[in-house]
Parts: C-alpha cells; structure tokens; sequence
C-alpha cells in the first residue's frame, strides 16, 4: 500500500476531486487546508502603507492511501488535473503504508481500503 500526499492550488481542488471519481479513483481520500512556502514565495500586498511579502500560502492537501497498482494511475491524473503550468502548481509525495486498520470491522490493510 501506498499514500500519496498531494500538495495543490486550492482553486484546483474540485477539479481533482472530480476527475478522481470520474476515473473510479475515490475509494477516499482526505482533504485539509494547509499553509506552506515553497518556490513561489508569494506575492507582495501593501497593507498599511507597507509593502508585506508572505512567507506562508494557502494550498490544499489531498491524502489517498491505495494499492501499488494504482499508484501510476492516480499521480498521472493528478498531474493532469491540477498543472496550470505555473510555479505553485504544488509537490506530491508517495510513501509506503505498512499497516491499515478499518476502526469499525477490524478489517486490515487491502480489505480497509474497500
């Protein structure tokens, strides 16, 4: 099992969670709203006169947990769904799930995902 954390524009987020259940990709997955910086670095504003550059950007991060064999499918989509093509696009990151617990059934890992 996998978890692909993906670090996106907020105004992205329909778009993805859209193509996700059209392509048969929505299993679950989590959504949070998150700040971070990275090379976009912001945009400057003038507040009070004084011109302010944020160090901190609203994005979003969407988390699915899923089989290996989906993994290619569903990074692939993403790419595709979210890219504008401009820098703060976002990041998205794969790590290996070792165990998962369905709370409800005790069902454990391929069988929790269900």
């Amino acid at each position: 099992m996998k978890k692909i954390e993906a670090i996106i524009r907020p105004d992205r987020l329909e778009d993805l969670k859209y193509g996700l259940s059209k392509a048969g990709f929505t299993s679950g997955m989590t959504i949070s709203q998150v700040l971070g910086n990275g090379n976009q670095q912001g945009f400057a504003e003038i507040v009070r006169g004084q011109k302010v550059l944020p160090t901190l950007l609203a994005k979003v991060k969407v988390e699915i947990v899923t089989s290996d064999d989906r993994v290619d499918g569903i990074v692939d989509l993403i790419c595709k769904l979210v890219s504008t093509g401009e820098v703060g696009d976002g990041k998205i990151f794969i790590s290996t799930i070792d165990e998962a617990i369905r709370i409800r059934t005790g069902e454990r890992d391929g069988d929790a995902l269900k």
